[in-house]
């Protein structure tokens, strides 16, 4: 007996056609996290002072077996809260200490923030759940993130999910919803401190104040939610301030009030700062999102109650989400580019909601926002393909290779064009193939360069295939990136001449290409052997004997 044709056979239908769409779906949503998120995350080392100083925090952790208190050359160090090292620690204890390894967590958490966003969509807005999270999935910001080994990328994620949570439950009233948004922010209090409640509260009292429904914030402050918050997100910070009464004014005083208000740590930047980052992070995707955004701001503002009244509301919720982290961190006194970092997705998710009335009622957009966008997305190769040179030179070179690059981008940008000029239906994917080759282009072509010249690793080889791991490393006159990434490399304490740090036992210093003379100043009587030179970053690496070893002309 077939049921086909029946009402019942054709909801069985309709559900297998729908199982098979889903999993069609997330399988090519996993194959692309796969390639922008984890492929060739150990193509380059470890890049400026935060990336090798988190990674070894991780491993000092984990050779201690302590899971409160973060360990930094064998020391408390208390500047950030702990869960990337927990991620971390994970991840070294699957698959051994590397540079890749430490990348792993942000890479993780990016896929699970991008997996959040389908099924939100595929929930609350069906239809576009797909586009929505290979657009996010594919923004500049989070693809750089999502390959750092830093804290920015867990906010980013945990602080996405609960706000998606948050809506959820305002919009369905499942308190299960609400729950997961507790949770969520307590993770985010433990990846990077009060600023995750903090901005999650800001964004919901906008809301709530737009929607003209106060009583939104008290409903919003939910006894059980507020229990798991405390109970996943407090107990750490508890047993860290018990093991180390430093941490509070550490932490709290001086790495979130001092580095809000003052420029304590020298990252002060102009208020306009954020709006060149966000422009940058959002590509290829930032016309469109510019487009976006102001079509549902001038929308808010000529028909307020309309929109608020009605599932519109979505999109206004969106809006402030994007807006507020922006002004609340060019407020600030210490700007770096990962803070806004959680503003991105809501940014993504308008564009979604922009795309599908228009692909729905097969509209096109302006050919003029066609135009830009694709020259935008397309001009993306050309520092891809002259990344070598820009590493070695800081300039783009104006020659052949560029004209070259100009052209190909030319050709790419004229045959999005070409396909975009009658519809949007196939913007997600005409768009990613500019990405997926700039992005194949700087892992093949760019990552030596980035090696060489922003990572110790090389340096850390070089010095081992003369020492074999035997000899203490100290520096003089290098870059905190050189310290903290010979430190993660060697896995030792790097000594600093200019603070004092001399070791009295035979070792390598590195310093500036040409500084024998000074080296030797600072160990008189001990003898200074050259043994190499690192071209790249112009610095040389002696062996200095130890106290007490006669001096010979060298």
């Amino acid at each position: 007996m077939t049921i086909k044709g029946t009402p019942a056979g054709e909801g069985l239908e309709s559900s297998i056609v729908h199982a098979k769409s889903s999993v069609f779906d997330l399988l090519l949503l996993a194959g692309f996290c796969a390639y922008l998120f984890y492929f060739g995350l150990g193509y380059f080392g470890l890049i400026g002072a935060d990336e090798p100083r988190y990674a070894q925090v991780a491993r000092e952790m984990l050779a201690r077996h302590d899971w409160i208190t973060p360990i930094l050359g064998g020391t408390p160090w208390l500047e950030k809260p702990v869960l990337y090292y927990w991620q971390a620690m994970l991840a070294y204890s699957v698959f051994g200490v590397s540079d890749w390894a430490s990348r792993l967590p942000s890479a993780i958490d990016a896929t699970l923030m991008v997996v959040a966003v389908y099924f939100f969509l595929r929930r609350f807005r069906p239809g576009f759940q797909l586009d929505g999270a290979l657009i996010t999935s594919s923004m500049a910001g989070v693809i750089g993130f999502a390959r750092a080994a830093s804290m920015d990328m867990p906010l980013a994620a945990t602080f996405t999910i609960a706000m998606l949570a948050w809506w959820a439950w305002y919009e369905s009233g499942r308190k299960r919803y609400l729950l997961l948004f507790y949770l969520c922010i307590a993770f985010g209090t433990l990846a990077k401190g009060p600023v995750a409640p903090l901005l999650a509260g800001l964004i919901i009292v906008i809301f709530a104040k737009a929607k003209g429904d106060v009583g939104l914030v008290w409903r919003t402050l939910w006894i059980p939610g507020i229990l798991v918050f405390c109970g996943v997100a407090l107990p750490w910070y508890a047993a860290v301030q018990l093991r180390n009464p430093e941490f509070f004014r550490t932490f709290i005083l001086e790495h979130n009030l001092a580095r809000f208000g003052t420029n304590l740590y020298r990252h002060q930047q102009p208020f306009w700062y954020y709006i060149p980052i966000m422009l940058l992070a959002l590509i290829p995707w930032t016309v469109f999102v510019g487009a976006a955004l102001v079509e549902n701001i001038r929308s808010c503002w000529a028909k307020k109650r309309a929109i608020l009244d009605s599932r519109g509301s979505l999109d206004v919720f969106l809006v402030i989400w994007l807006i507020a982290p922006v002004l609340f961190f060019s407020i600030s006194e210490s700007k770096l580019p990962g803070y806004i970092l959680p503003a991105l997705p809501p940014g993504t998710l308008l564009l979604a909601q922009y795309v599908r009335p228009r692909v729905t009622a097969n509209q096109s957009s302006p050919i003029t926002m066609v135009i830009f966008h694709s020259i935008l997305a397309a001009l993306t190769i050309v520092p891809a393909l002259m990344l070598p040179y820009l590493v070695t030179y800081r300039h783009m070179p104006w020659g052949r290779g560029t004209t070259i690059s100009a052209v190909f981008a030319v050709i790419i940008a004229a045959g999005m064009t070409l396909t975009l000029r009658h519809g949007l239906r196939t913007l997600r994917f005409v768009t990613l193939v500019p990405v997926v080759l700039a992005l194949a282009v700087i892992l093949r072509l760019g990552a030596p360069a980035l090696d060489a010249a922003l990572s110790a690793r090389p340096l850390a080889n070089e010095i081992s295939h003369i020492d074999n791991q035997t000899l203490p490393v100290a520096a003089f006159r290098v870059p905190r990136e050189t310290e903290y990434g010979l430190a993660f490399y060697r896995n030792s304490l790097i000594g600093r001449y200019e603070w004092g740090q001399i070791p009295a036992t035979e070792h390598i210093v590195v310093a500036p290409q040409g500084a024998q003379t000074e080296v030797a100043a600072k160990v008189p009587g001990r003898r200074v052997s050259y043994l190499g030179r690192f071209i790249p970053q112009k610095l040389d690496y002696f062996w200095v004997a130890a106290k007490g070893v006669a001096l010979s002309t060298q």
